[in-house]
């Protein structure tokens, strides 16, 4: 709601990094329509998306993060 989410964060990046924009313009799309998909989702279940909601950091030796 505060508008200060994983999306738009990486994409105050790319307009703020000079010359970021020309090589990562795709990439600003992309985080731009992640970030609309997954506020319509929020607001339909209540909930982040499965694929965030059960993200896990992926460590060196590839588990996951998992214990």
């Amino acid at each position: 709601l505060n508008r200060m989410d994983r999306f738009q964060l990486a994409i105050d990046v790319i307009d703020r990094v000079p010359g970021l924009l020309a090589t990562a313009g795709a990439v600003r799309q992309r985080m731009t329509e992640s970030r609309e998909r997954h506020r319509r989702w929020i607001r339909e279940h209540g909930e982040d998306l499965p694929e965030i909601r059960h993200w896990a950091w992926e460590s060196a030796t590839g588990d996951h993060g998992r214990p």
